[in-house]
């Protein structure tokens, strides 16, 4: 069978229980990080730009007031590729100026040689992570992932 050509992700929409604060937390994050807002309305927040596109929506009123669950059926996290380590750097010293929260502070991981990320959340605690992986990561002939960091126990 011919192998089908997938170019990335092209968007990922998270659905938040507090939708104004996260709103206010992704609409300083994600311009930022090259995305633009292109729709702001009251019940929907998208922002396009480096490849893919995030978009956060209101949840169902019957479980306001919940946060994330990372052990739940669905969403772990969200991970996006900076280009360097020095983004990753600064994806850091933003989080710090708009009062993230920092689960991880910038560490170099074991998944690949040279993984490099921050891992965050957002106000409803859906947890994020910005890495740089140099070169073509686990792709590289001669590597393989490196699962002894919590997922070979999954």
């Amino acid at each position: 069978m011919e192998e089908i050509g997938i170019n990335g992700m092209a968007h990922v929409v998270l659905t938040v229980s507090r939708f104004a604060e996260c709103r206010a937390f992704y609409a300083r994050l994600l311009p930022r990080l090259g995305m633009k807002p292109v729709f702001d309305g009251p019940k929907f927040f998208y922002c396009v730009g480096a490849r893919t596109a995030i978009g956060i929506e209101p949840c169902d009123p019957a479980h306001a007031g919940q946060r994330f669950d990372q052990g739940r059926v669905g969403l772990h996290h969200l991970c996006l590729r900076a280009r360097t380590r020095e983004d990753v750097d600064r994806v850091a010293a933003l989080l710090r100026e708009i009062g993230a929260t920092i689960i991880r502070a910038p560490v170099e991981g074991q998944w690949a040689p040279g993984y490099y990320s921050v891992l965050f959340e957002d106000p409803d605690g859906i947890r994020l992570e910005v890495n740089h992986v140099p070169g073509a990561g686990v792709l590289a002939e001669g590597t393989q992932f490196n699962a002894t960091d919590g997922y070979e126990d999954r």
